[in-house]
């Protein structure tokens, strides 16, 4: 069984497993710390960073974080912030990873709906529960994930939950990518094109055909679109799961 533990920091909240290996533990929260300090002092040489709703030119050695977020704003039409959460979680992982000298263990870190997970020397699929609100008719909708060798990201977007700026009228917008940047800048824009059910179907095939996006799941009132590939949908009956969400998903 994966055990979680909630770590804040400045204005986010994550849930990390492994929280049973207290010196991983604590190599995860410090690389999160990290990976923040790093943003905040390149946001104050540049502070259009923060602000921008489209993608913005860098200034020279901006750091990796950025680097990764700036990336993913040109690849969606987003602004670099619409990347953080993902950037911030893959890279905390893949920092900690680096510093094991025993077999990996599986590494997932979750932050307000946008998760990483990077697979252990024994991979074992994740299952994720999708919520789109608790009146939602697909709430008990869950994703089988199989392990990814270099790391797998699932990133959430809602016009009605969480407090990120979003411009359309969407329940929920999934995207799935080895690229947690990519999955959590592309999970905005196609929350951001959905202001109407008619736009689920547009939007998903667009999102879909970004580059190094694997697939999208979009939910709006009872319509839901699927396009790309995306895991195996499942159906989940965890009476805890209202006790673990954090932004849009639970583990």
């Amino acid at each position: 069984m994966r055990h979680f533990e909630t770590f804040s920091y400045r204005d986010a909240s994550y849930r990390i497993s492994p929280a049973d290996n207290t010196s991983l533990y604590k190599e995860i929260t410090s690389r999160i710390t990290e990976i923040r300090i790093e943003l905040e002092a390149y946001i104050k040489r540049q502070p259009e960073f923060l602000t921008s709703l489209t993608p913005v030119n860098l200034l020279p050695k901006a750091p990796e974080p950025a680097v990764l977020m700036a990336e993913a704003a040109e690849l969606t039409g987003t602004g670099p912030m619409a990347a953080v959460a993902g950037t911030t979680a893959s890279l905390a992982a893949l920092r900690a990873a680096e510093t094991l000298t025993t077999p990996r263990r599986e590494i997932i870190i979750e932050n307000g709906g946008d998760i990483f997970i990077l697979p252990g020397a024994d991979p074992e699929p994740v299952t994720a529960g999708i919520f789109s609100g608790i009146d939602s008719s697909f709430s008990n909708l869950a994703l089988k994930v199989p392990p990814g060798a270099r790391g797998t990201a699932l990133c959430s977007s809602s016009s009605r939950m969480g407090h990120s700026l979003s411009l359309g009228d969407c329940d929920l917008c999934t995207v799935v990518s080895g690229n947690a940047s990519l999955a959590d800048a592309a999970a905005t824009q196609g929350c951001n094109m959905v202001k109407a059910e008619a736009d689920l179907g547009p939007a998903a095939e667009k999102i879909s055909a970004i580059k190094g996006v694997t697939g999208v799941l979009i939910i709006k009132n009872k319509q839901l679109a699927i396009a790309g590939k995306m895991p195996e949908i499942v159906r989940h009956s965890d009476s805890e799961g209202l006790n673990k969400i954090t932004g849009t998903f639970f583990l």
